[in-house]
């Protein structure tokens, strides 16, 4: 059973037509809603059962703008707040919703059966879940030292770090000890010196108040762990998100009662605890419904490392049944980061400004920049431990599995309709076809197409036909292929583009082109500049290196000067480059003012080309690029205000890979539709391409998650004439089979 109190998705006035009713509880996949008055008390519910009632009533005469108050079920069963637990566990034998109600009928919250859905518990607006990001709690505690300002640099410093909060304890001396008397003789030792500490170096309330009111500002959840009764409700009153309490409370059935009765979400240590003790308490937090997370911990400052014993994080999440995590009070940084690997999804570590201070907790706490460190662990540990599902192939891994794996090759010319034999067949390098393992797949099999010595052989030859061949396609604006010097003929034979994009490689631009061209073609040119060139130097017209950035610059002027000189063979005037402009970085994404800086350094390197018969076309560009099979960041052309705000200021069209851009939008959150409304009217060619995840990129159309129908939608009307090709991965193998594939299927829509 679980009390949820998010009750807004329940709620609805008694007064609201049926028609928005049924809007509410189709959102809400048919779940049951509970109409209140002007008073937000509870007058009947609405059910699905309770409609086909009133419906079938109705026959042909039914009116959806009739007050719902007219159709509700008043004779409902609810659970009063202060009843035994027992009755609504009894209820939720029989229904599947129980409202919880004050002696008023006010909805407190509404009680249900638990499901995996609810392993989500929300904190300030941040969710902890198995497939969020892990929450990581900079454990403040008492480090301030009593210093008000002192807390708020340790807040700063938490900021920096990248923690999702700042905590700290709140004691109320009076009520919680015995004696206030660190002097006291009868005193054993341990609670002298804790006396003595807490004396001289416990916040006051108000002062606790305004640390809490500095996370806010700056961007950082508080939160704190009560002690004691009177603290809870000191807590209460300014309005704590969520409690954590510490584990000298965990087998405190009175303190966790009345943390119960606030209805917050709590997160409880369970150092210095007996397995059956956490038992109980995971029992007593079940009956009432309690959202918890569990945090495996050792409380002894430090413990020995053999003592921790990560594994039984697996067992605690057995036992609770709920979201566990770690609490740490060992040196280093490596423990806290190795319990993510084991199911952590809440790790929290002491921080202090200096270990040297006085105080038990500064001894084992991470100073700011380990902290950070250990964070920036946390992070590409958490991204890099996955879930245990069939091996796949990454995109770079795609990359250079083509580099360099093997492939089956022929060995001699064949013919049509020859039958292939082992000796026909040889394993070489690149692996651009199919693998060695497939080779007894070929042998026997009728060859249906010519080769030559040393073609490879493809997927589509272990087939019984060739499933798509090229034909003319009819678009309604101007569309082509992506080519190469030594492909472009024999592409161009089996169908009829409109234009061709040259796909060069820093080689190519040595090449004489007097011996791949002849005549004036009938098509329009766009060049796709290369990203790596000569030297291992891959192109960033933003590098905050003067040296780097002058060196991109100089080899994007030889594209140019290539392109010119193509430029004579074909029958446009003004030629369009596609080019990733740059601003990628390898350990993490840039922030604003960053990207702002790069942007500036980006208009620089522009202004310094001589851009005569070409335009530049900045490329949208995916959040996780792939550089000839390694993953960086990328900061520029990832985001549609950022693309706009740039073609505004200075001119400029894009080239937009919607492949890239689908997968930004995947990485933000957001819309795929938003950003193609924003950026369509700066589009002058597309790259065509399906999508997936984070980095799926470039693949066959339908195989990923594209909406190829509301796409082609705002692009026909907004950017009718922009030019397009398709840019699916390794299309251009078995003589463009994946372009074919890809044309026949996009004809529907551009």
């Amino acid at each position: 059973m679980i009390f949820d109190r998010n009750i807004d998705k329940f709620v609805i006035h008694y007064e609201i037509p049926l028609n928005v009713a049924l809007q509410r509880i189709v959102a809400a996949k048919g779940r049951i809603l509970f109409a209140v008055d002007h008073h937000n008390r509870l007058i009947g519910i609405l059910t699905n059962g309770d409609l086909i009632r009133w419906l079938s009533g109705c026959g042909t005469d039914a009116d959806l703008s009739t007050p719902i108050k007219n159709i509700l079920n008043t004779q409902y069963q609810f659970h009063l707040k202060g009843d035994k637990l027992e009755r609504v566990h009894d209820l939720l034998n029989r229904y599947l919703f129980i409202p919880v109600l004050d002696k008023q009928k006010h909805i407190l919250a509404v009680a249900r059966h638990k499901t995996l859905k609810d392993d989500v518990i929300e904190i300030d607006g941040y969710r902890i879940s198995e497939t969020d990001p892990v929450y990581v709690i900079a454990e403040i505690g008492n480090n301030h030292n009593g210093d008000l300002n002192r807390a708020k640099r340790l807040i700063d410093a938490a900021v920096s770090a990248g923690a999702n909060c700042a905590k700290f304890q709140m004691r109320d001396i009076d009520t919680l000890y015995k004696t206030t008397d660190a002097g006291d003789a009868k005193e054993n030792l341990g609670s002298q010196y804790t006396l003595d500490l807490l004396s001289r170096f416990q916040l006051s309330n108000e002062d606790l108040f305004a640390a809490f009111d500095y996370c806010k500002q700056q961007g950082i959840t508080p939160l704190c762990t009560p002690w004691d009764e009177a603290s809870v409700q000191s807590l209460e009153e300014y309005g704590m998100p969520a409690y954590k309490v510490a584990s000298a409370d965990l087998t405190n059935h009175d303190l966790l009662h009345c943390l119960i009765e606030t209805g917050k979400p709590l997160i409880l240590s369970t150092g210095m605890s007996r397995e059956h003790e956490i038992t109980q308490t995971v029992e007593l937090l079940s009956l009432h419904g309690v959202q918890f997370a569990l945090l495996h911990c050792n409380s002894t400052y430090p413990p020995p490392f053999r003592d921790i014993n990560l594994k039984y994080i697996s067992k605690l999440k057995e036992i609770g049944k709920t979201l566990v995590g770690y609490s740490g009070h060992e040196r280093d940084i490596f423990v806290a980061a190795a319990a993510v690997v084991e199911g952590a999804r809440i790790i929290e570590k002491h921080f202090t400004e200096d270990r040297d201070l006085e105080g038990n907790d500064h001894k084992v706490s991470l100073l700011p920049d380990e902290f950070k460190r250990m964070v920036e662990g946390i992070r590409q540990i958490d991204e890099a431990t996955g879930v245990s599902i069939p091996r796949s192939m990454s995109q770079g891994e795609m990359m250079n599995r083509v580099t360099l794996a093997k492939s089956i090759y022929a060995k001699q010319d064949l013919n049509s309709g020859d039958v292939i034999k082992e000796e026909m067949l040889e394993i070489k390098s690149p692996g651009q076809g199919i693998q060695p393992n497939r080779k007894h797949d070929l042998i026997g099999r009728t060859i249906q197409r010519n080769l030559k010595k040393g073609d490879v052989f493809y997927e589509s030859d272990l087939k019984e036909k060739t499933e798509v061949v090229a034909k003319d396609y009819h678009f309604k604006r101007p569309w082509g292929v992506p080519v190469r010097y030594h492909d472009y003929k024999s592409l161009v034979k089996k169908t009829n583009p409109d234009l061709l994009e040259f796909h060069l490689s820093y080689k190519d631009l040595e090449l004489n082109i007097k011996n791949y061209f002849s005549d004036t073609l009938p098509y329009e040119l766009v060049v796709h500049s290369p990203e790596l060139f000569a030297g291992d130097h891959t192109l960033d017209l933003c590098s905050p290196d003067p040296e780097y950035r002058q060196h991109s610059i100089s080899e994007l002027q030889r594209v140019i000067q290539v392109t010119r000189e193509l430029s004579t063979y074909f029958k446009n005037n003004i030629i369009g480059i596609v080019t990733n402009v740059g601003g990628f970085t390898e350990s993490a994404p840039l922030l604003d003012d960053d990207k702002h800086q790069r942007m500036q350094l980006l208009v620089d390197s522009l202004k310094q080309l001589d851009t005569q018969g070409v335009e530049i076309w900045p490329q949208t560009m995916p959040p996780y690029p792939w550089h000839f099979g390694g993953q960086r960041y990328h900061n520029l052309f990832v985001e549609a205000d950022d693309i706009v705000e740039f073609c505004n200021t200075y001119g400029y069209h894009i080239c937009l890979d919607i492949s890239h851009s689908k997968l930004a939008t995947n990485h933000q959150h957001g819309s795929f539709t938003e950003f193609t409304e924003k950026v369509a009217p700066y589009v002058a060619h597309l790259h065509i391409a399906d999508a997936g995840g984070l980095d799926g990129e470039g693949l066959q159309i339908g195989e990923g998650e594209i909406d190829f129908v509301n796409f082609s939608r705002i692009i026909n009307s907004t950017a009718p004439d922009a030019t397009m090709i398709p840019e699916i991965w390794q299309g251009h193998e078995n003589n463009g089979e994946g372009f074919w594939f890809a044309l026949q299927s996009l004809e529907t829509y551009l």
